[in-house]
């Protein structure tokens, strides 16, 4: 046997999956088709940690809680971005009010302690900037948010040093049952491994003679493609302390989430596809105030709504597939991987590691250091004295230690996601250059090389042969 355990797919839940299995006597790989893992995180690097009362879903409002609980832990120990700064939800007309009482009347039912239905006068104590009439709100004290990629990479970082081995640009081809196990072929290579754990299976599936092919998108799995996002800058004026979310009707609604390293971003769904001035109408329902100097960065993204299932049917032949996608995945990431773990270790009958290390390797972040601290750094390394993007404040020491760390940067896409460099009101024009040619430096690779995120995303096509350096 190659491996006991193949887990497919580097995402947050694999990440998760890898970390918790990683604890046991175990021969783990993760195998993932991209350049690099967590690419299922939006790029602005701010998650909502739910508490399990917003979901019509027990089984989901479960795990969520369990998750909301373990996170804060979890992002202590892994020194991960997290603050718990409550939701709230308002409405402004009766039939709104009839759900936020079932909503509330439900997270008591399930035993989820902090929540609270309230007046107006009660609303506008909490948030007094809200742009729009109450009639009522439901309060939840529980609800945190995270950095979901600093999250995503302290798992792998912390999974690699336990031993864990990360198959990155792998694209699984076909998985075959054999004698006491599987056999998986990838683009790449070919192994045997005695469980696998499926946390693409929304994208791929086995068949009945066990071969991979793409999953339908009739099995309950819908996504709503029309989820609009706009970044306001930190400078705004108005902005909400704490996510507050505006419903309109059943399918539509504004939420405003503050975003850990400064700004706000304000999250329209619709069925239909808006213009950017149809979302500034439906976030100035919601925010004072609002006009286009305050935008930073416009993007959409998928609203996933619906539920994931954990299949365990063919657990007695070791294979798991976490079938689905959900809003609340990084929430839901670490109740999912403890359950997967219990399950597998339970049924290969596996030990502890008594070596096991559960610490992520130290890292500096000059924009959350005072004077005497950065000054400190320097003394030890000189590269941390040149800040590279004036921005966000990011030092050149601390792009080649996201690029030198396990599982470390490959791609200029990669270096921000680590680092927030290029993530300010620039966009990147004062320092994607220098991160494309500290890349180069670090990895030896031709400037033509670098590429933004994933293969044939190339930057730099070519150069003029005049010229000797770039």
């Amino acid at each position: 046997m190659d491996y006991d355990v193949l887990v497919l797919g580097g995402g947050i839940i694999g990440c998760a999956v890898a970390y918790e299995l990683s604890k046991y006597n175990l021969n783990i790989a993760v195998i993932e088709k991209e350049f690099d893992i967590a690419d299922d995180i939006s790029f602005v690097n701010t998650s909502i940690v739910y508490d399990g009362s917003e979901t019509s879903n027990n089984v989901m409002a479960g795990l969520e809680y369990i998750g909301n609980i373990l996170l804060e832990d979890l992002c202590e120990k892994f020194n991960v971005p997290f603050r718990r700064i409550g939701s709230l939800r308002v409405v402004n007309d009766d039939n709104g009010v009839v759900k936020l009482k079932e909503m509330y009347e439900r997270a008591i039912r399930r035993g989820i302690d902090g929540v609270y239905l309230i007046d107006p006068d009660e609303v506008y104590e909490i948030e007094p900037n809200i742009n729009t009439e109450v009639k009522k709100g439901l309060y939840s004290q529980n609800v945190a948010i995270v950095a979901p990629y600093d999250l995503a990479i302290a798992y792998a970082e912390v999974a690699f040093d336990n031993g864990v081995n990360f198959r990155l640009e792998e694209e699984v081809l076909t998985i075959q049952n054999v004698t006491k196990g599987f056999r998986v072929v990838t683009n790449k290579n070919k192994f045997s491994c005695k469980v696998v754990i499926n946390t693409i299976a929304n994208e791929i599936y086995i068949n009945e003679k066990g071969v991979v092919e793409e999953k339908d998108s009739e099995d309950g799995i819908n996504s709503f493609k029309n989820m609009s996002y706009i970044l306001l800058d930190d400078n705004y004026e108005n902005k909400l302390q704490r996510i507050v979310t505006k419903t309109f009707d059943k399918d539509t609604f504004v939420v405003s989430t503050p975003v850990l390293n400064g700004g706000s971003l304000i999250g329209i769904k619709s069925i239909e596809k808006t213009s950017l001035d149809d979302n500034l109408q439906y976030a100035s329902k919601l925010l004072k105030e609002l006009d286009k100097s305050n935008i930073n960065n416009l993007f959409r993204e998928s609203y996933d709504k619906d539920s994931i299932v954990v299949d365990d049917q063919k657990i007695d032949k070791g294979y798991i597939s976490v079938i689905g996608t959900h809003y609340g995945k990084v929430t839901l990431a670490p109740a999912i991987a403890k359950m997967l773990c219990d399950t597998i270790s339970s049924n290969l009958n596996c030990r502890l590691k008594k070596n096991f290390i559960d610490k992520r390797r130290e890292f500096y972040r000059f924009r959350e250091m005072d004077r005497n601290e950065i000054n400190e750094v320097i003394k030890l390394d000189k590269r941390y004295g040149k800040i590279v993007c004036m921005c966000n404040n990011v030092s050149e020491g601390e792009i080649v230690d996201s690029i030198r760390r396990p599982l470390g940067a490959r791609t200029v896409k990669g270096v921000k996601r680590r680092t927030g460099a290029g993530f300010g009101n620039c966009h990147g024009a004062y320092c994607n250059e220098k991160i494309i040619q500290i890349l180069s430096r670090e990895l030896d690779r031709k400037f033509t090389d670098i590429v933004d995120d994933s293969k044939n995303s190339n930057i730099i096509s070519g150069r003029i042969k005049e010229f000797k350096d770039i």
